[in-house]
Formats: C-alpha cells, structure tokens, sequence
C-alpha cells in the first residue's frame, strides 16, 4: 500500500526484533470506514468524554465492557461477518475496547441449521447505551479459510446506541467479557480470535490492525485487519511491548509509555490503554497543560480543541512517545484535525485544530494516564498480540503523511 523505497527505508531505520514468527500464513480481510453524515456535527471531546467516564466506571464497579456508542463520531470502522449457513453477512463495528461479538441492532439475526439457542442472558452496558439479548452459538466466519465452528454470539433483543451497524466484532482481551453473561458473570466467553486460534485456523492469537488516516475522499477500503500475525508489506519491523500487569488497564490493550514534544518531557512513564473507539489522543491534564504552552494552542469553546494559528502550526515540534525503547513520532501534521473536516466537528473553515485533548485528571490520579485512540493508530501499524501477551506499534506508509 506504499511505495517499495519508502518500506525499505522503514525496515531498515527499524531495529527491535518482532516475537511473531511465521506463522501458518496469516490471513487478512478490509476493513471499511465510513465518514457518518446522518446525525450534523460531532463533539469529539463529549464523546471521549463519555467514553472516559464509562472507564472510569468500570475501574470503580469492575464493569468489565464499557463504551460509548460507537458510530457517535466522525468515523466508524467495520469489517463485513458471515455468521450461520446458509450465512447472513453483518456490517459490524470494529472495537478494541470491547471482547464480545453481538449482532441484531440493524439486521436481524437469521437462525440456521447451524444456530443453537444456549437460553443464557447477554447484558452488555455501555457509556450512553446498552444491548440486551441471548447467546447463540453459530458458525461465523469472517474471511476466507477464517471460519470458527460454535461461536458464541451475542443476539440483541434490544439495543441502543448503533445507528445504521448490526453489532459489534470486539477484538479487545477476553477478560472484558466478564460480567457480560447475565446469570454466569464470572464465565468469560472466547472471543473469535481465540477460538480461530483454539481450532487451529490461525497458528498465533495475535491481530494485526491497519487504519488508513483521513485522505480527503472516501473509499470503500480504508484499512485491514489480519488474523494470526500481520502483514509486512504494510509496516516495518514492530517493537513490542508488554500488556501493563497494573489494574484496570490490565484489562485492556494496556500499555506503559512516556511522551516528550520537541525533546521535553511531558509525560513521564505512565499506564494508559490503546482503543480504537477513543478517538482523539488524550492525556493527563499536567501533561496536556505542558502541551499547550508549549505549542500556544488556545481552547476552542465551541469543539473542545485546542486550536492554532497557521504561524503556530509552522512551529510545531514533533510529539514522540517512547515505548519499549523506541520513539513513534506524531509529526506536526498528524497532531491536526484533517482540516476538510472542521465543518463535522462544528469547528470553522481555515482554522486549525489539535487531536490532543486532556484526560481531565493529573498524571498517576485516575485510572488511565493516557488514551491513544484511533488518530494514533492511523498513524502506526498496531498489534494485538495474546499470545506473548504484548502490543506492537509500526511506522507505515501513513506515519508521516502530510493529509490533514
């Protein structure tokens, strides 16, 4: 997906040893984004907001699968699921913040030969929405050769909080699946790719994630997801590093990282997570208030964002995140809001936003230091790999694009 010179020159400016082996040809399918029109313009920072809080949540009343609903922002990726035979396909919502498979907001679930009624209760709450329903097993399917035979799914028989999506496809550690089935709380239930890699479809329990940034037009195909290691002509050598062992973000793809912007220390080592459904980069707020000095970003009342003079923007500095060694750099324009954008945020034409916003608690003082939602993983091949029990990060063709 990028030119030949430019991987090469990745690969070889990378340096730390990957711990997925060949694998027994891992396989891939697209991942869809869609630019959502249907509701006028999104609050970024209220939607993260209320993604946060329902995190918070969850680390006070052990809420093991919290969200918001997912399509309330300016993007929304899906991946295309066949479940049952003769198999009905279902447009889901792509989640790392979440473990359970469910279908039924839009399409309704079609029982099949393949569809056995296990009469278990399914709750999953969310931030600002819910689905209740029943747990089936069935066969899903979701890619060539990728076929999981009794996969428990989750049937809404009521839900709030998908608009013009069938469910959700959680990617997210099968802990978050806990306290999901109504009268066995405590039974957690495998997750796709856990059972992809328990039928030995898949060689290693490990996902690769690749989200194009906004380009200004919208296609059909915009990233990719591959089950059973990753796909290297997409990214250069991935450092690992290890899911944090410390509470709640041990729950989740958490991760340990400190940040620097132009070489100054912003935020010291510290626990956060990375979330695909989060969209902006937040951080804590000592960190963030160190941000916006440095950069002479000013609060925008109407969005929540910092904004910048095309001055100020010229003098951006590099935002670095140090992980396991090595530095992934946000460059000046993948810490701006793709400006052909502004309008779906509220915000005005010609001005220039910041994606960095503050977690609204000091560093060390909530659960979570930092998010690195889907603006940093637009810019850096991720990897969730169970199996090492770690997270992976890459530089792409995509890290520093100039499309915003």
């Amino acid at each position: 997906m990028f030119p030949a010179p430019l991987l090469t020159l990745l690969l070889f400016l990378s340096i730390t040893e990957s711990p997925v082996k060949a694998a027994n040809s891992p396989t891939s399918v697209p991942i869809t984004s869609r630019l959502n029109f249907s509701n006028g313009t999104y609050n970024l920072v209220a939607h993260d907001r209320a993604r946060l809080q329902a995190l918070r949540d969850h680390s006070k009343h052990g809420q093991r699968l919290i969200n918001v609903p997912l399509t309330n922002n300016v993007f929304s990726y899906s991946i295309s699921v066949d479940i049952g035979n003769p198999p009905t396909s279902y447009n889901l919502i792509l989640s790392s913040g979440s473990a359970n498979i469910w279908v039924g907001a839009s399409t309704p679930y079609q029982r099949t030969v393949t569809s056995v009624n296990t009469h278990q209760p399914v709750s999953v709450t969310y931030g600002l929405g819910f689905f209740d329903g029943i747990v089936y097993r069935d066969t899903v399917t979701v890619g060539p050769g990728l076929t999981v035979i009794g996969q428990e799914i989750g049937v809404a028989q009521y839900s709030v909080g998908l608009n013009g999506y069938d469910g959700i496809f959680g990617i997210g550690p099968v802990a978050l699946t806990l306290n999901t089935l109504v009268l066995t709380p405590q039974v957690p239930i495998p997750t796709v790719t856990d059972n992809l890699f328990n039928q030995d479809t898949i060689f290693l329990n490990v996902l690769g994630v690749f989200f194009e940034p906004y380009a200004g037009q919208q296609r059909a195909t915009t990233g990719q997801l591959t089950f059973g290691g990753t796909d290297p002509t997409l990214h250069a050598r991935v450092t690992y590093t290890p899911v944090t062992n410390l509470p709640p973000a041990s729950d989740f793809w958490g991760i340990e990282q400190s940040i620097t912007y132009g070489g100054a220390p912003i935020l010291a080592n510290a626990v956060g997570i990375v979330d695909s459904t989060h969209v902006l980069l937040a951080i804590a707020t000592d960190a963030f208030q160190l941000y916006e000095a440095a950069t002479g970003g000013q609060l925008d009342p109407t969005t929540g964002l910092l904004v910048i003079t095309g001055n100020q923007y010229n003098a951006l500095q590099n935002l670095d995140f140090h992980i396991s060694g090595q530095i992934f750099s946000l460059t000046p324009n993948a810490q701006i809001w793709p400006r052909a954008l502004n309008a779906r945020i509220n915000g005005q034409l010609g001005l220039i936003y910041l994606i960095v916003r503050d977690i609204g608690t000091p560093t060390g003082q909530g659960p979570y230091d930092f998010v690195n939602g889907y603006v940093f993983m637009q810019r850096f091949y991720t990897v969730f790999d169970t199996t090492h029990s770690c997270v992976g990060f890459s530089q792409t063709g995509f890290t520093a694009a100039v499309t915003n």
